[in-house]
């Protein structure tokens, strides 16, 4: 399982990342019915892991603009060769590879997704968005289980309800949460669903 944390969590540390998630995957219970190999990547502190811009309008809301195609951002290119050093271990099993994120995680996600469609057996994107043209690369081939939160003032909901539709539209089936009252926070309620585990690892190539 690879997670990938939000731009809040950027540097060199390799400390800051762990801030949201590691309570599901360390959980006993957790780790004794769905054992698995949880990496949690650390991106640059001025890096992305998606091709997105991003801009403050007038009243300092945040306008993201994301990019169907181009190059890998350095710090996917680095995550796409720790994912294909991983591939190499004798011990992984390769029908169940699967990722996840939190808000630039989330946006990541979908954006690694673009870039590996035949290699992920699931993946859950948290207050994340992408380009509704990339949709079409992965909807048929990824499980995507979606979430957000309705109040979110920094990634609006919006960027998840037009890609769960844009996945819908090339044909694919996603499910989609959209929790009433929260903010951009949603990575609190979406690691605290009961039925994530059991449908992340419900999949497999």
């Amino acid at each position: 399982i690879l997670v990938l944390h939000g731009a809040g969590e950027r540097g060199n540390d390799n400390e800051a990342q762990l801030k949201y998630g590691p309570k599901l995957f360390l959980n006993d219970t957790i780790r004794a019915k769905y054992p698995a190999i949880v990496i949690f990547p650390q991106c640059p502190k001025d890096g992305w892991w998606s091709n997105v811009q991003m801009k403050q309008d007038s009243s300092g809301k945040w306008k993201w603009t994301f990019i169907e195609g181009g190059a890998p951002t350095s710090a996917m290119k680095s995550l796409l060769g720790l994912l294909d050093q991983w591939l190499d271990k004798p011990f992984v099993d390769k029908h169940r590879i699967y990722v996840g994120g939190l808000s630039m995680g989330g946006m990541g996600t979908f954006e690694i997704l673009r870039r590996k469609p035949d290699l992920f057996a699931a993946a859950f994107a948290i207050c994340g968005g992408d380009n509704t043209q990339n949709a079409k690369i992965y909807a048929k081939k990824v499980p995507l289980w979606i979430f957000h939160g309705a109040k979110d003032d920094v990634v609006p909901a919006d960027h998840s309800i037009i890609m769960v539709n844009a996945i819908k539209a090339a044909g694919g089936n996603p499910k989609f949460t959209l929790y009433p009252n929260d903010n951009h926070n949603s990575w609190d309620d979406a690691f605290a669903e009961p039925g994530l585990m059991g449908w992340l690892f419900s999949h497999q190539k």
